[in-house]
């Protein structure tokens, strides 16, 4: 009976760590850890996975990459700015002034105009009354002030048109100074409208001289148009003068004499 018994425990003790030992195995699918993450003691249990670390930093990089693009698409507006602030800003010189008083002593020049204006309606009176009226009755006092009248016209127009020559030419100095720092401007603008005022006041500045040279022109004009008209004028004075010298008077009207007195 006690060696049955014994071996009853025996048997027991051997079940029970077959058990034990069989345990660990049975629960291994339900505890089985994946290939890639592994487990550290401690209090608790912190789990690594490298394939989320991995994932981890790819999208961290991703995001570092899209805060790089921002960053770029900021300087670049940036920059966009600061090109189109260069664009909008105004040229810092301004010939308006120099030019204007070239113009200006030209338009005074012309003013000075003697005698006969640039004036359509003085003209008109001018020459109706000293050029294109030579009346057969006019005395001869009257016709040497009339061609008197006209030689001073013509002379004064002939001085007028050097004194606009002059005037003119007097300009060229302060339009080169004005071209050459108007071209300096032009070649060192920071942005289009810079450039484009440039542009403007050099065209300003050949509007001016080409206006110079209509009051050349035009001053050029009016001395030859009184030349012409003085010898017109001198013409039909001398065949008035003729007519009237050629014109048969009275003739000889015989009288009674007497040579004697008785």
């Amino acid at each position: 009976m006690t060696h049955t018994a014994h071996r009853l425990t025996k048997l027991a003790s051997a079940s029970a760590l077959a058990l034990t030992l069989a345990a660990p195995i049975g629960l291994a699918p339900i505890f089985a850890t994946p290939a890639h993450a592994f487990f550290f003691g401690g209090g608790g249990r912190i789990v690594y996975d490298p394939r989320n670390h991995a994932e981890n930093i790819l999208s961290a990089a991703r995001a570092l990459e899209q805060i790089n693009n921002q960053i770029t698409q900021l300087q670049n507006e940036a920059q966009m700015l600061m090109n189109q602030a260069r664009n909008l800003a105004s040229l810092p010189y301004s010939s308006l002034q120099a030019l204007q008083q070239n113009v200006d002593r030209t338009r005074q020049l012309l003013s000075q105009a003697q005698n006969i204006a640039f004036d359509v309606a003085q003209i008109d009176q001018v020459f109706q009354q000293d050029y294109a009226n030579i009346p057969m009755a006019a005395p001869e006092a009257q016709l040497l002030a009339d061609a008197r009248s006209r030689w001073e016209n013509t002379v004064g127009g002939l001085q007028d048109a050097l004194r606009v020559q002059a005037g003119v030419v007097g300009n060229l100095d302060g339009q080169r100074a004005e071209l050459s720092a108007l071209v300096g401007e032009s070649q060192s603008a920071v942005g289009a409208l810079q450039a484009t005022q440039a542009g403007n006041q050099l065209l300003a500045l050949q509007s001016q001289q080409i206006a110079d040279l209509i009051a050349v022109v035009a001053a050029n004009g009016r001395a030859t148009a009184l030349v012409e008209a003085e010898r017109s004028a001198a013409a039909e004075q001398g065949r008035v003068q003729r007519e009237r010298f050629l014109t048969p008077g009275g003739g000889y009207q015989p009288g009674n004499a007497q040579m004697f007195n008785n």
